[in-house]
């Protein structure tokens, strides 16, 4: 039985991974947050010559486009779950596979697969741009310290496209899917922030900066890089608990 399931898992595993590396959406969108994280990088790199040096800023100024990034993670996650609503290849899907939330989880698992190492990739390739322009201004580098920051940049990344895939999973539809994430991210969330001080940390967005971003030892009701993991993980499990009992419930 523990081989049959083994099996199962396996099939259903590289199923929807062929299906995720066959669709050409998502590889325009990872190249295009490439692209974009490399522009910003040089941008905030230029800008941030004229300020203090030394590993603090080079990180700072090196992640400092995940604020736009994360747009990029944001539809990559919609796109995993959304695409296949747009020309009735969920039928096919699930009549292959009738396991309806076990095929959910394993689409997420595939995901994973994916979108760790690009989100690695991408952030890394921010910081490594900013340490090489800023290289001559840096006095200690602290190897341990990037690389403890770019896994949380990874974690926060793979978080928010978790996170979208639930939350395509839950409309099925991309657009309104976009517009609801997109808006919260970069409008609703922003304005909270400023209108909402007390709880503004237990944001997912919120939260999850405080995996990857240094902070002052000064800053009021500051979050540890765990605390910031655990909250950003309540709300992926959150939505993806949502997302898998509607995707039971509901017809194709």
């Amino acid at each position: 039985m523990s081989v049959s399931s083994s099996k199962k898992l396996t099939y259903i595993l590289r199923a929807e991974l062929g299906k995720l590396v066959t669709l050409p959406l998502i590889w325009h969108t990872l190249i295009g947050a490439f692209i974009l994280n490399l522009v910003l990088a040089a941008a905030f790199t230029s800008a941030g010559l004229q300020e203090a040096s030394g590993m603090q800023s080079i990180l700072n100024i090196g992640l400092a486009s995940m604020g736009y990034l994360q747009a990029g993670f944001i539809i990559l996650g919609i796109l995993a779950t959304c695409s296949e609503y747009t020309g009735g290849q969920i039928r096919t899907t699930l009549t292959t596979i009738p396991w309806r939330g076990f095929q959910l989880c394993t689409k997420l698992l595939a995901l994973v697969m994916i979108t760790v190492p690009a989100a690695f990739i991408i952030a890394a390739s921010g910081v490594l741009y900013t340490f090489i322009m800023m290289r001559d201004t840096t006095v200690v580098i602290q190897i341990d310290t990037m690389l403890r920051t770019l896994l949380g940049a990874t974690g926060y990344l793979t978080l928010t496209t978790l996170l979208s895939t639930a939350i395509g999973a839950l409309l099925r539809r991309t657009t309104p899917a976009l517009v609801i994430l997109l808006g919260y991210y970069f409008i609703v969330s922003p304005l909270w922030r400023d209108y909402l001080p007390g709880i503004r940390n237990y944001f997912p967005d919120t939260a999850g900066y405080y995996m990857f971003m240094p902070t002052s030892s000064d800053e009021i009701n500051v979050l540890s890089p765990l605390q910031g993991t655990g909250i950003s993980m309540l709300w992926t499990m959150f939505f993806f608990t949502v997302a898998i009992v509607f995707y039971r419930r509901r017809d194709a």
